[in-house]
């Protein structure tokens, strides 16, 4: 009985809940329509919850409605659950309670992929590819990623005891005290030519402003910095405060780099401190991937004629969010306005303010308007940031990527390892030998990949529609293209051999550098990064960019 009068006390609870606060809202907005669907919604969770032919979890039926209210919205505007707030703790901090690995599938195993260096997992010795046996005695065969992580995460302070099979088939126990694993904001930083410093940036994370500064401080204290490019390609952006302060290092102190206007606010962000390299040469590297926070850096550094832009146009997300507790340990992130650079220009691409009806659009053509920058450059809203310098984007094909998300890269990674114990590569440099390729090549001949070519998936439409329209004359012709066709492994091992090696390289790299070796051996084939060094390298040509080149509409 008392479970059962618990459970009816909840929609009541929940019903005097919001009827108070529909009242409040009818009061301020006699909104007789918005009363009406908040009284709908209350009774139809109690009916959800008193009658539904399986018991329901009141909690687990509020975060549906919750959910729900916010998914005809944008994107960006989020309601945490209790559950979820780890999520999104990192998301804003980049932090977390745990041991300082990602992890993998491997049949009926998980393994480990990568421990971050300087952590827990690291310091223990654990390494790529190690299979994880059991946690705190328990036996992890059969056990998913999802089940390994849970219980590798914990509070800091508190113990795990992890048991892994190594690649040299020895075992190892290990006690792991659980640290507040940072994710670095700033992986890599280092030198991309004689006298041109690099720093990858890939997030905007609480505290990545010191990351960077420091990172500038060190390039600086190994030589003279005469060029720098940012690289802010894939940084999806994150804390708005922290894209100020990054700007206050370039620019002068009390400059105005941001704008934002909300429905009952507008306000001016202006950087604070002295700028540490007021006048070396920056680049920036974007591309359609680069949102939010580092589209605010990159371009309010072409609008006030402080950096050549080069890449692809931006992503074009010019909305702020902000987040407001809701009781409970819940959370919900919600846009509160949009952002404006310093020409004045709001880069957003997306219109969402009719996405209740149903649709949502890309800023028209005829609505894009032109502004200038500081020094009369014609730049454009409506759609990212338009780089100075455009280039084509480079884009891994279908088929190394598959032979990527199904582990077999890792796989030959592994059985590589185990024939070079103790090898010692040069970061920069290394790469396998055709000898290498080849028995990767004898590796992959009994696996199946399930990949088809473009053209292929291209032939069956219209073989089907040929048969539809009832064109038997052309089903030889179909066929005989069809068997002219070779799409398959052994073949595509060959001509995307240039990609795969690639990716073979960045595995063994990063079994030996980490991360950051990783992007260091990036740098010497990356298209993007040598224009960069090209123009830092041309005072002339950098100057003419920056203060009397036009970026194209679109």
């Amino acid at each position: 009985m008392t479970g059962k009068h618990n459970k009816y006390r909840f929609p009541a609870f929940v019903l005097g809940a919001v009827a108070v606060v529909a009242a409040a809202v009818f009061a301020r907005n006699n909104d007789f329509g918005l009363g009406r669907t908040m009284e709908i919604t209350v009774n139809m969770m109690r009916e959800l919850s008193l009658g539904y032919v399986d018991p329901i979890d009141p909690d687990r039926l509020m975060e549906g409605a919750a959910a729900g209210m916010v998914s005809d919205l944008d994107p960006y505007t989020e309601f945490f659950s209790e559950e979820g707030m780890s999520d999104f703790e990192l998301l804003t901090t980049g932090k977390y309670g745990g041991v300082g690995a990602l992890i993998r599938q491997a049949g009926d195993w998980v393994k480990i992929s990568q421990p971050y260096a300087g952590t827990p997992s690291d310091r223990a010795g654990l390494k790529i590819g190690d299979r994880i046996l059991s946690i705190d005695g328990e036996s992890a065969r059969g056990f998913t990623t999802e089940q390994v992580s849970a219980r590798l995460k914990g509070e800091p302070g508190s113990r795990v005891k992890v048991t892994v099979l190594h690649l040299d088939s020895t075992q190892q126990t290990v006690t792991l005290r659980r640290e507040r694993i940072s994710i670095p904001g700033v992986p890599y930083a280092g030198w991309a030519a004689d006298g041109i410093g690099y720093i990858r940036h890939s997030d905007f994370t609480e505290g990545c402003y010191e990351e960077l500064r420091a990172a500038i401080e060190r390039l600086r204290a190994e030589g003279e910095l005469r060029g720098l490019i940012l690289d802010y390609r894939s940084n999806g952006g994150g804390i708005m405060q922290e894209a100020v302060k990054i700007l206050s290092m370039f620019v002068p102190k009390g400059t105005v780099v941001l704008t934002t206007k909300g429905r009952n606010e507008q306000k001016d962000y202006r950087t604070e401190s002295e700028p540490i390299l007021a006048d070396v040469p920056l680049a920036v590297l974007v591309n359609g991937n680069t949102a939010s926070s580092s589209e605010i850096v990159a371009g309010a550094l072409q609008d006030l004629d402080r950096a050549v832009l080069i890449g692809q146009r931006s992503y074009g997300k010019g909305l702020v969010q902000t987040t407001r507790p809701l009781g409970y340990n819940t959370m919900l992130k919600l846009t509160t306005a949009k952002y404006y650079i310093p020409s004045g220009r709001c880069i957003q691409a997306i219109d969402y303010s009719h996405s209740q009806q149903g649709s949502v659009h890309s800023v028209p053509d005829s609505l894009i308007s032109e502004f200038t920058t500081r020094a009369g450059r014609k730049v454009y809203d409506g759609g990212g940031i338009m780089p100075d310098i455009r280039t084509e984007p480079e884009y891994i094909s279908r088929f190394a990527a598959t032979l990527y998300a199904m582990g077999f890269i890792e796989d030959f990674g592994d059985d590589y390892t185990r024939r070079h114990p103790g090898q010692q590569i040069d970061l920069r440099s290394f790469s396998i030998t055709d000898a290498d390729y080849a028995d990767f090549v004898a590796f992959m001949k009994d696996k199946q990949v399930p990949y088809e070519s473009d053209t292929r998936r291209a032939l069956k439409v219209l073989k089907k529609a040929a048969e539809d329209d009832r064109f038997e004359e052309l089903r030889a012709q179909f066929e005989r293209v069809e068997q002219e066709l070779r799409d398959d492994t052994q073949t595509n091992l060959e001509t995307y051999r240039e990609q795969i090696v690639e990716a073979i390289n960045g595995d063994i790299v990063l079994r030996h550098g980490y991360q950051a070796g990783v992007i260091e051996h990036s740098l010497d084939g990356d298209g993007d990064v040598a224009e960069a060094v090209r123009v830092l390298r041309s005072p002339e040509e950098y100057l003419r960019i920056s203060t009397e080149q036009d970026t194209e509409k679109k």
